[in-house]
C-alpha cells in the first residue's frame, strides 16, 4: 500500500444563502479568529451545511471519485482540499505537490499569455524556474496549442484553457491530482489523451476525480464516495454499487411521444417480467404491442424498432420488426416479439418505440422512454452487457 497523501477527518464548511449576511458572518468570524476564538459550531441564521463530516483517505496510486448530483457538495469538498476556502470543521492533511482543474479559467490571468500562464501556475504549485523551463515543450506539446501559447488567455477557447490547464497540473507530475467536471468540455481525442495521460500518472500520484459520467469513473477510480447534500450516502471500494445508487436517484418512468401523425394508437403492451418489473439476466425479453389503425394512410404492416438504453440513456441495442409487403386485414395488430437470452447486465434499462411505413420509411409514431424494466443478475457490473464467455484454464511452463 502506498503512503497517505490526502486525508479528511470530519470536514464540514457551510454557507449563507443571502450575500450581505454571508458577508457579516465572515467579518464575525474572522474577528473572533484574530481574538482566539473557535467558529461557531450551530448554524446561524440563512446557513446550510454544504459539506458535512466527511471522512477519507486517497493514498499514492489510488484515485477516488467523487460523485453526486449537483449541488451535492463535491466542488465545495474540491476547493478546501486544494486550500480556495477553509472547512468550519475538522482537518484537511495534503502532502506533496498538488494539481488542480477544478474550475474553467481558474488560475490563469487573462491578460497573460498561455505561455506566461504556465510559469505562474507552476510556480504557485511550488516548482522552480529551472524545473518549469525543463518541462515547458512538453506542457506546450501536450496542450496542443502551439500556435496560439502567446496569444492572450482571454482569447482562448473552453476547450483551449481545459487543455492547457490540464497540461500544466498533470504534465509536471504532481504528487496530488485534482479534477472536476471541467474535462467534459474537451473534445474527445482530447479527453482519451488525458486519460492515458492518467494512467500513466496513477502509480505515483493520488487522485481525486468528480465527474457525472459514470463510464469516466469506473474508468479510473478504484474507491467512490456517492455526496448527497453535503453528506456521505455511499463510501467504499466496491465501484459499481456506487454507481447504481447514483443512477436510482434519477430513474423516471415518464415517456415523451416525439412524434404522432395519428396514423395508429398503442393500445396497450406487455412484458413478460414479475410483479417487481424484472427479469433475470439470460433469459428471453417477450414485448407484445397491440396497436389500433386509425388511418387509411397505413395500408401494409408497418415496420417497429426497439432501441434499448441504460442507465445513463445511452443506445446499447436495438431490434428492427418487419415483414414483406403485408396487408393490415382489420385495424388491429398484435407484435409478439422475442429477445433471445438478453444479456444485459444488473440495472435499469428502457426502450424506446418507434413505428414507421413499410414502404416510405417514414416514422408515424416515436416514443421515448416507452417502457422500462429491471434485470437481475448475481454480478454487478457499470456495464450495460455482461458476455457469456466459455474459456480454460491450465499450467504451463515458461
Amino acid at each position: 500500500m502506498g503512503e497517505v497523501l490526502i486525508k479528511a477527518e470530519g470536514v464540514s464548511k457551510k454557507f449563507a444563502k443571502d450575500l450581505k449576511r454571508s458577508l457579516y458572518y465572515g467579518l464575525v468570524d474572522m474577528a473572533n479568529g484574530v481574538m482566539g476564538k473557535s467558529k461557531t459550531r450551530n448554524l446561524r441564521k440563512d446557513e446550510f451545511w454544504a459539506v458535512r463530516d466527511l471522512n477519507f483517505e486517497v493514498r499514492r496510486g489510488e484515485c477516488l471519485g467523487l460523485i453526486g448530483h449537483n449541488g451535492a457538495g463535491k466542488s465545495t469538498l474540491l476547493k478546501m482540499l486544494n486550500g480556495l476556502i477553509s472547512p468550519d470543521e475538522g482537518t484537511i492533511t495534503m502532502k506533496g505537490r498538488i494539481g488542480a482543474l477544478i474550475e474553467l479559467g481558474a488560475g490563469f490571468n487573462t491578460v497573460l499569455t498561455g505561455r506566461e500562464n504556465i510559469y505562474n501556475n507552476a510556480a504557485v504549485i511550488g516548482f522552480s524556474r529551472e524545473e518549469i523551463d525543463a518541462n515547458l515543450k512538453d506542457i506546450i506539446a501536450f496542450s496542443e496549442l502551439e500556435e496560439f501559447i502567446d496569444m492572450p488567455v482571454k482569447n482562448y477557447s473552453s476547450g483551449m484553457k481545459v487543455r492547457l490547464g490540464f497540461a500544466i497540473a498533470a504534465q509536471l507530475k504532481p504528487d496530488i491530482l485534482l479534477i472536476d467536471e471541467v474535462l467534459a468540455v474537451g473534445d474527445l481525442g482530447f479527453v482519451l489523451k488525458c486519460f492515458k495521460k492518467i494512467d500513466q500518472l496513477l502509480p505515483q500520484t493520488a487522485l481525486i476525480f468528480v465527474s457525472h459520467s459514470m463510464p469516466m469513473v469506473a474508468r479510473i477510480c478504484n474507491q467512490i464516495v456517492l455526496m448527497d447534500h453535503g453528506k456521505t450516502e455511499y463510501q467504499g471500494f466496491d465501484i459499481p454499487t456506487g454507481i447504481g445508487l447514483y443512477y436510482n436517484k434519477f430513474s423516471t418512468s415518464e415517456n415523451s411521444v416525439l412524434f404522432d401523425d395519428g396514423s395508429l394508437e398503442v393500445t396497450s403492451f406487455t412484458l413478460n417480467v414479475d410483479e417487481n418489473n424484472t427479469l433475470k439476466r439470460g433469459e428471453d425479453l417477450v414485448v407484445v404491442l397491440n396497436f389500433t389503425i386509425k388511418s387509411s394512410n397505413v395500408q401494409l404492416v408497418p415496420s417497429v424498432y426497439l432501441e434499448f438504453r441504460d442507465k445513463e440513456q445511452r443506445p446499447i441495442a436495438g431490434a428492427i420488426i418487419k415483414d414483406k409487403k403485408v396487408e393490415i386485414i382489420n385495424n388491429a395488430l398484435r407484435y409478439t416479439i422475442t429477445i433471445k437470452n438478453i444479456p444485459f447486465s444488473l440495472g435499469l434499462y428502457s426502450i424506446d418505440l418507434t413505428v414507421g411505413n413499410f414502404e416510405t420509411k417514414e416514422p408515424i409514431l416515436r416514443i421515448n422512454n416507452f417502457c422500462s424494466f429491471q434485470v437481475e443478475s448475481t454480478t454487478q457490473m457499470w456495464v450495460p452487457i455482461e458476455l457469456d464467455a466459455n474459456f480454460t484454464i491450465e499450467n504451463y511452463t515458461v
